[in-house]
């Protein structure tokens, strides 16, 4: 079976090779989110303990920062690719 941090590395080449290979704008953006969204499922795997607790109340708890600061970089996933999609359109529009 395969486990997180593999997947995680496995989406982040496909995202690169799509970074390598498009030369769309807009597919470009979205090889980007891929990359990034391998790069979350990383480092949330590496974060998982079986048999931990969650941090609410624990007598064993999981380390609750590395979900934390990958909730933190999909909101900036979000932001930066909707400033790059408008970019884009601006650019079509104004024929660049």
């Amino acid at each position: 079976m395969i486990s997180p941090e593999q997947a995680g590395v496995v989406i982040m080449l496909i995202g690169t090779y799509g970074l390598m290979a498009k030369k769309e704008p807009i597919k470009l953006v979205l090889s980007i989110n891929v990359v990034s969204l391998g790069l979350v499922l990383f480092f949330v795997g590496l974060a998982y303990l079986p048999g931990k607790d969650v941090p609410i109340m624990p007598t064993d708890p999981v380390d609750p920062l590395p979900a934390t600061l990958m909730l933190t970089t999909l909101v900036v996933d979000v932001a930066i690719t909707s400033l790059a999609l408008a970019i884009i359109m601006r650019m079509r529009r104004d024929g660049l």
